[in-house]
């Protein structure tokens, strides 16, 4: 549930469809696209934001970290779920810092969001106290997730959360038999990403090969398991035009990144989908809908 939600394959800074295979990611690329995953999740958003203010005082949250925030949909979110609340807007990307910030503005919350520009995890332990860290499926693109757990609770504040966004369920936009190659082709891409997924964090400095335990994980940073919870996204069809738009962009970028791990009859079928004068396109079609779940993780310190 967040901007940078179960990673994408990316090419690089290429362009076009060399089906080049690699495990790097262009987030000045994929910066629309992340927005506008996240605002179709925001009511999911909200809804995870007023259940942690179940686990915290509301009034008593007065500085989030929103760490790997993205283009800041989840950081004006916050602040408006936790009213006493500053943010702080945290990634490695200025083009989405840039967004972060403009959004916030445009929201009337300029004055209680801010946005710094840091390398994660190195430059955790610089932005100061917090009440609250959100890490939405950024910690999996931090090579010792341990280690960097263990660096939120030391600028965590006593009674502070830590909220991780991690797991869940896969993205469906399909049902199984879509009229053109094998039924069942969003497993066979669930597949091709999952293998990509181990090669992307393998190649991250200092990584670490773990279990995805987050309770353990996170208890072993010397917190509390607070609460787990998972909220839907469910966009049913007839889907917006934006969603389309959503859909069109990922599989572009599934066909980009993962093509070299799929057989010529799926890329067949990615041709296909994503070809405007093909009526069984993703352009056309009436039974395009959007559906996942994002599970939420909480530990206290104190």
């Amino acid at each position: 549930m967040s901007q940078h939600h179960a990673s994408h394959p990316g090419h690089g800074h290429r362009h076009g469809h060399d089906h080049h295979d690699s495990t790097h990611l262009d987030w000045s690329e994929m910066a629309s696209l992340l927005e506008r995953q996240a605002e179709i999740a925001s009511p999911a958003y909200a809804e995870a934001a007023a259940w942690l203010g179940t686990l915290a005082p509301v009034q008593g949250v007065r500085r989030i970290l929103d760490v790997g925030s993205g283009p800041g949909v989840v950081t004006s979110l916050l602040v408006e779920a936790f009213p006493a609340a500053e943010a702080v807007a945290v990634d490695g990307a200025p083009e989405l810092l840039t967004r972060a910030r403009a959004r916030a503005e445009a929201r009337g919350l300029g004055a209680r969001v801010s946005t710094r520009h840091a390398e994660l995890p190195g430059g955790i332990a610089a932005l100061g106290q917090a009440d609250l860290i959100w890490a939405g499926n950024s910690l999996h693109h931090m090579g010792d997730q341990s280690a960097a757990l263990a660096e939120f609770a030391g600028v965590l504040n006593p009674g502070g959360l830590v909220v991780l966004v991690e797991g869940g369920l896969p993205r469906r936009h399909l049902p199984r038999n879509i009229g053109i190659g094998r039924p069942g082709l969003e497993a066979r891409l669930d597949a091709a990403h999952t293998e990509w997924f181990g090669e992307m964090r393998a190649e991250l400095p200092g990584s670490k090969d773990e279990p995805d335990d987050w309770r353990a994980l996170l208890a072993g940073a010397g917190l509390t398991p607070a609460g787990t919870r998972t909220f839907l996204v469910d966009v049913p069809a007839p889907v917006s035009p934006a969603v389309r738009e959503l859909v069109l962009a990922h599989y572009e970028r599934l066909r980009d990144g993962l093509a070299v791990r799929l057989d010529a009859d799926d890329k067949e079928t990615l041709d296909r989908l994503l070809d405007p004068a093909d009526a069984l396109s993703l352009h056309h079609r009436t039974d395009l809908f959007h559906l996942t779940a994002h599970t939420v993780h909480t530990a206290r310190k104190g």
